[in-house]
Formats: C-alpha cells, sequence, structure tokens
C-alpha cells in the first residue's frame, strides 16, 4: 500500500500535482505548477522523459527548465495563450538538444501543458502524455497520442479498449528533441463553472479509466484527488508499472489548501 509521503505533490490555488515511480528505479516523469496572483493566470505542465543512461530524467527535467525560465522571464503576458504554449513547446525541444551531449543516449520527451488565464484555457502536447477537459461529470475531450498504437486504432486494426495494452503503444510518432522541430498540437476553451482538467503521462492514463479520472477531480480537495490517483495507479501497474505524473486543476478555487500551505508546504 502506497502512502500519502511517498509522492511527491505541489498544490496551487485551483490545482494540485504530483508524481510517483511505480515500479521503475528511476523518475523519468516531471511536472511544474506555477500562479501568478496578481494576474490569476496558472501554467501546469507535464513530461515523461525518454532515454537510457539518465537521458528520460534529463530531457523531462529541460522541459520543466525551460518552463520555469518562460514563466520567469513573463513570456505569458506578452503572447497569446497559444503562441505562449508553442513557444514553450519549442523552447523545450530545444533545452532537450542542448542537453544530448551529456547523457550517452539521445534524450526525448511528451510534454502536455495548460495555461488558464483570464477566463480562457489553451492547452497543448507533444507525445502520449494526455490532457482530459472535463465539465461536470462529462468528458468534453481528450488529447489525441501521437503513437503508433493510436495510428492503428485509427485505421481500424485495433479497438479502442487494447490501446493502453497495444505493443506499440510506447512507439511515438511525435516527440521533443528529436532532430527536426516538433509539430505541436494546440487546444482551447472558454471556461465554464464546473470545468477541469487532467494532465497525465501514460503510467496514469494506462492504469486509471476516464470515469476515474473524473472522480478525482471531483475531490473536495485535489490534493487527495491526486494522491488517490496515484495510489490507484501505482498499486494497479504492481511491480513492473510505469513511472505515474498527474495534474488535476478545475476552474474554481477550493479553500483547503490553505491551511497546508501555512502549515510549512513550498509551492513550485
Amino acid at each position: 500500500m502506497h502512502r500519502e509521503g511517498d509522492f511527491d505533490i505541489r498544490e496551487l490555488p485551483g490545482a494540485a500535482g504530483g508524481r510517483a515511480p511505480g515500479g521503475r528505479p528511476s523518475q523519468q516523469d516531471d511536472l511544474i505548477c506555477l500562479h501568478d496572483w496578481r494576474e490569476a493566470t496558472s501554467l501546469l505542465v507535464l513530461a515523461d522523459g525518454m532515454g537510457g543512461d539518465g537521458g528520460g530524467e534529463l530531457a523531462s527535467g529541460g522541459v520543466i527548465h525551460a518552463a520555469r525560465d518562460l514563466w520567469d522571464e513573463r513570456v505569458w503576458r506578452d503572447q497569446p495563450g497559444a503562441l505562449f504554449l508553442e513557444t514553450l513547446c519549442q523552447t523545450a525541444h530545444e533545452e532537450i538538444r542542448r542537453r544530448n551531449p551529456w547523457v550517452s543516449a539521445e534524450p526525448h520527451s511528451t510534454v502536455v501543458a495548460l495555461l488558464l488565464r483570464e477566463g480562457q484555457a489553451y492547452w497543448a502536447h507533444v507525445g502520449d502524455s494526455r490532457l482530459y477537459h472535463f465539465r461536470g461529470r462529462r468528458c468534453l475531450s481528450v488529447t489525441r497520442d501521437h503513437s503508433l498504437a493510436r495510428l492503428k486504432l485509427d485505421r481500424g486494426e485495433i479497438r479502442e479498449a487494447d490501446l493502453a495494452r497495444d505493443p506499440d503503444q510506447h512507439v511515438l510518432l511525435r516527440g521533443l528533441g528529436g532532430s527536426e522541430p516538433p509539430e505541436v498540437e494546440h487546444g482551447y476553451a472558454a471556461l465554464r463553472s464546473g470545468d477541469g482538467f487532467v494532465l497525465c503521462s501514460d503510467g496514469v492514463w494506462e492504469t486509471l479509466g476516464t470515469s476515474e479520472l473524473g472522480a478525482l477531480l471531483r475531490e473536495p480537495d485535489l490534493y487527495d484527488g491526486v494522491c488517490e490517483g496515484l495510489a490507484r495507479g501505482s498499486e494497479r501497474g504492481g511491480a513492473e508499472g510505469d513511472n505515474l505524473g498527474l495534474i488535476l486543476a478545475r476552474s474554481e478555487t477550493p479553500t483547503s489548501w490553505l491551511g497546508r500551505l501555512f502549515g510549512g508546504l513550498t509551492l513550485v
């Protein structure tokens, strides 16, 4: 049984994120949750690195480094939401390539990012890390994986129920860190009451169904929702399970996080 202390949890107004190693000896998932109080703007980014000899950790860390730098430079204030997320993905790609000589294996990473600002939600992704958009109990949309298994699904060669178990699920057709700039896929929605978002790596969505992810968003405290999701995914993944990265966000701001903030929690 996994305990709350086994997980690396971050929390912000209206959002919480965390990661767990699963059954892996190293952690190649990384994430960051950022919030500007004056502008009421949040940036949530999750990355799943790939590459042996430490390349995966290096790649996902490069994505998070790029996100932090662009946030600190306040680039998001000067660019439209979709353009900022495109800039983030291309900058992260170049950062991974800059880090390439540091390891013997070529590092690559997925990315999924969500910008919440002025009643609008913008998102972007490359690879098979996903974003789910919920409104109440209804899932309005899910990002489309850039994987060979997803291509087989589109061609009618496999069923959607078999997607997570298909041997080609981990063969990615797009990613950050390759020889060519990535093709980034974008999404947008005007926020409404009851809207919520789940960002996760494949270690989460392969073990938790869409309805389960939606239920995590309905937890009174998103911190508890993240802990529950990581615990359930780790348990189902077992000794050979993948790393897990999970971020939950919703349009209203819960108040329960304040107690832990003043009790010593450090916001990322």
